[in-house]
């Protein structure tokens, strides 16, 4: 197989960034994100986008779909495929390898799996948070008369996303069926990834991540929609609005975080049930994925 996009995936707080953009550099490529809160300006700490990381041996690698829009903008699945659609026809355009990396387990399967999506039947996630799970298996019932996975309809937010996700036969916006991708997951174990979880989510709000959140609350993103971003922004504006005090901000979102964790690793799994090869390493360790990437055909500039 002739591959033509290398992916780096992963839970949260493995090191995905570091690893992708050290790939970029050997292999002369550029980084796409696959993140749904990566995309929105000023969500900076609590998304990760940990700038630093995109830097090696002094040079800048460049990355895309990251600070896209405003906060106050929704943004889902279809609009993603668009901008990577139009990111990695530029990327190859300059004969440069793109490196998708991210860990938005409905974005990578989106491009990966080759989802069909049709722009006017997206729901956005908002609208979906205000029907009941009774409401939600009636609506994915009837967008689906004969659903081949029923387990999407055993877990609410497992329904929520299967909803977003409506296959239609038009291509004129979505197909990405001519990528093969080469895949590496980073899986360091479930009690490291927890380790790695409580020491990060220490350092950024050491770093300021209370701060960033308050504002954005004073620059007119209101609590609703901070709290529907779910983890780092729902918890801290509890902690903000007087909900919760600081330690119990703490303890839940880090347990927040840690069920996070778990659920995109069950959707990894997944994805390897439906056929996709995700080649693990147990760290972001460049030698290891060098050779699994070489195994592939890829040659360094």
């Amino acid at each position: 197989m002739d591959y033509n996009l290398i992916t780096v995936l992963g839970p949260t707080a493995v090191g995905k960034t570091k690893l992708a953009a050290q790939i970029a550099y050997y292999y002369d490529g550029e980084i796409i994100s696959a993140d749904s809160r990566q995309v929105y300006k000023g969500m900076n700490l609590g998304t990760g986008k940990d700038y630093d990381d995109y830097i090696i041996n002094k040079k800048k690698i460049p990355y895309h779909l990251i600070d896209l829009i405003s906060p106050a903008e929704e943004f889902n699945v279809f609009l993603f495929k668009e901008y990577f659609i139009k990111a990695v026809t530029e990327i190859t355009e300059r004969e440069k390898i793109p490196v998708l990396c991210g860990g938005t387990g409905l974005y990578l399967s989106a491009l990966i799996q080759n989802y069909k999506l049709k722009h006017k039947n997206i729901i956005s996630r908002e609208e979906l948070e205000k029907l009941t799970f009774d409401e939600l298996k009636s609506l994915y019932l009837e967008l689906n008369k004969s659903p081949h996975n029923t387990t999407d309809l055993l877990d609410r937010n497992r329904t929520m996303e299967a909803l977003m996700i409506l296959k239609s036969n038009d291509k004129k916006y979505s197909d990405t069926s001519t990528l093969k991708s080469y895949t590496i997951g980073i899986n360091p174990g479930r009690e490291e990834i927890k380790r790695r979880i409580s020491h990060r989510l220490k350092g950024r709000l050491e770093s300021g991540m209370i701060e960033e959140v308050k504002l954005l609350m004073d620059k007119g993103i209101d609590v609703e929609r901070m709290i529907s971003m779910g983890l780092e922004y729902k918890f801290i504006a509890y902690y903000l609005t007087g909900k919760l005090g600081y330690n119990d901000m703490f303890q839940q979102l880090n347990s927040a975080i840690i069920g996070f964790a778990k659920r995109q690793m069950t959707w990894f799994r997944k994805m390897e049930n439906d056929g996709i090869m995700i080649n693990w390493i147990e760290s972001n360790d460049f030698l290891k994925a060098k050779v699994l990437i070489e195994s592939a055909g890829f040659r360094s500039i």
